[in-house]
């Protein structure tokens, strides 16, 4: 069977990126960087630099920012975000539905995320969808973080399955899709906006769905 009959086959695990995928937490990572970005005398960014720029976990992405303060800064960024994630963090429509659906149907559900461990966590608990996922894998809880394969292959641990066709990874970003590429997983984009003309060009995915909504009903109907 190809590549690509697979794909149309139900998969027998869906991982999930979190941030802007099933919640949403722009406007809490934004507060919490422009803060960072200001204690060290450096230009706030705007929101929509920030949607483009933020990709990589901390400790992938602050050294190239902060230099050898970056330790220190990220401390600066998760006092801030400690004080106001919980509070402002909502989940995206019908994601709650979806992820029930999901589970019920006997899927195998996970969450690979760039955002620390420790709160990924919270905000798994605060909005009770505890019970839908098998493992919630954050920034720092495997040897690398996303795009490596190595957050994957936690998020599947006692699953039976391995990584490879028969699991998608759903996110919004680049390197959801990168990190579904170098595990052998289905890439799945969610978000409204289409892909842009070479916006994935090394990474595409296979498939697009605006919404949770629409990702949902697909599956079931597989």
């Amino acid at each position: 069977m190809s590549d690509s009959q697979q794909a149309t086959d139900k998969p027998k695990a869906v991982l999930f990126d979190w941030d802007n995928t099933l919640v949403s937490s722009w406007p809490v990572i934004h507060d919490a960087l422009n803060v960072t970005l200001t204690t060290y005398g450096l230009k706030p960014w705007t929101l929509e630099e920030t949607t483009v720029r933020v990709r990589k976990s901390m400790r992938d992405s602050f050294p190239a920012l902060f230099g050898d303060d970056w330790e220190a800064a990220g401390e600066v960024f998760y006092e801030r975000y400690a004080a106001i994630h919980i509070e402002k963090i909502e989940p995206i429509p019908q994601a709650a539905e979806t992820l029930q659906a999901l589970h019920q149907d006997g899927i195998f559900l996970s969450v690979v995320s760039n955002k620390k461990g420790e709160y990924l966590r919270q905000e798994v608990s605060h909005l009770g969808w505890d019970r839908y996922f098998n493992h919630l894998i954050g920034a720092l809880d495997a040897p690398e973080d996303k795009p490596s394969k190595a957050p994957v292959t936690m998020a599947l641990e006692g699953s039976g399955v391995p990584p490879g066709r028969t699991v998608w990874f759903v996110g919004d970003a680049d390197i959801d899709m990168e990190c579904a590429v170098n595990a052998g997983c289905v890439p799945v984009l969610t978000r409204s906006e289409a892909p842009k003309t070479g916006e994935f060009n090394d990474y595409p995915p296979e498939w697009h769905f605006e919404d949770c909504q629409s990702l949902c009903k697909h599956l079931q109907n597989l």
